[in-house]
């Protein structure tokens, strides 16, 4: 069961929500605007929770009829509205299952509530449908538009709705919850953080993945031996690096972290902000080989290649352009 004080971070929309329902001032139609895994479903689910909640608190107490129902996904005055095409929201979807659908009463609570997630796929049409009845909403009638794209709203919708922009957790929240309710070690809770770029949803799922531990381990293997390899063993570690095609940048933001960090190392000699600290032994010696015009080099050219597969440039000579410029420096 959700609760506002179980959620990591947007302290400030919480607060915005919690003063909606004490003041008793709810508006018919909220954008929760937010990278993917940034939390939006948790708060949108949460709020509409604690406006059903029989016990009429500030957050959903969680044993109320309502609430277990809400629990179960069962709440029949809380409604997703689905989309059959994976790529837009069309207008019979909003008509059929929201425009008509909120003229009738709810059955047993305060509100009816909409949840629309990926709004950002609405036809224009769907959009203008919306727009009627967020103009002319009946008072029980609330709209949650859960986005990772605000701006692809009509002006005339997002003049008529409370946007609450979700911004980045802090790292050190982030850290804690990996390290306190996932049971993460230290070091990897370091590296998933570095990578979530203040996304808890990314965080948690970096964490629980094996994947993603293995494209680690291959990446820092490779950047270990990297200066003692020869032309055949870098031709072979282009070939197995294509295994990760798919997540390339993610490896590639590894290899930048990496010598971020053996950067920041030869600067300050300080092991404790360090992301890989457990590798000091390689870090240390990578510090003293490389000069900083060729730790310089090398992070431009990490860059380059992310800007050239972007580019649909060829991947196996933009990746052995990068391994030899790793290598000569």
């Amino acid at each position: 069961m959700p609760d506002f004080k179980d959620i990591i971070g947007h302290e400030e929309i919480i607060s915005h929500l919690k003063n909606a329902v004490r003041l008793k001032k709810i508006s018919h139609a909220y954008i929760f605007d937010g990278e993917e895994g940034a939390g939006k479903n948790l708060l949108a689910q949460t709020f509409a929770q604690t406006l059903q909640c029989e016990k009429g608190g500030e957050s959903p107490c969680g044993v109320c009829r309502s609430c277990k129902q809400a629990a179960g996904s069962n709440q029949p005055d809380i409604i997703y509205v689905r989309h059959e095409k994976p790529g837009s929201i069309g207008v019979e979807d909003i008509r059929e299952q929201l425009c008509g659908d909120i003229q009738i009463r709810p059955y047993s609570s305060p509100y009816k509530i909409y949840l629309i997630d990926e709004a950002e796929k609405m036809t224009v049409q769907a959009q203008n449908a919306l727009l009627k009845t967020i103009e002319e909403p009946p008072s029980y009638g609330v709209i949650f538009l859960l986005t990772t794209n605000s701006e692809s709203f009509l002006p005339t919708i997002l003049s008529r709705c409370v946007t609450l922009k979700l911004r980045p957790v802090k790292d050190s929240q982030i850290r804690s919850y990996l390290m306190e309710q996932l049971r993460v070690p230290d070091y990897q809770a370091d590296i998933c953080t570095a990578f979530a770029r203040g996304n808890v949803g990314r965080a948690r799922m970096l964490a629980l993945s094996e994947h993603f531990g293995e494209l680690k381990d291959h990446a820092l293997h490779l950047v270990r031996h990297m200066n003692d390899m020869e032309l055949w063993e870098i031709t072979e570690a282009i070939r197995k690096v294509s295994d990760y095609k798919a997540d390339i940048n993610d490896y590639l933001d590894l290899l930048v972290l990496w010598y971020r960090d053996v950067l920041l190392f030869k600067a300050t000699r300080q092991v404790d902000s360090l992301i890989f600290s457990e590798e000091i032994n390689y870090i240390s010696l990578q510090a003293t080989k490389i000069s900083y015009e060729g730790l310089e080099k090398i992070i431009e050219a990490l860059e380059k290649a992310k800007v050239r597969l972007k580019a649909n440039v060829n991947f196996e000579l933009t990746m052995e352009l990068l391994l030899l410029t790793i290598k000569e420096n």
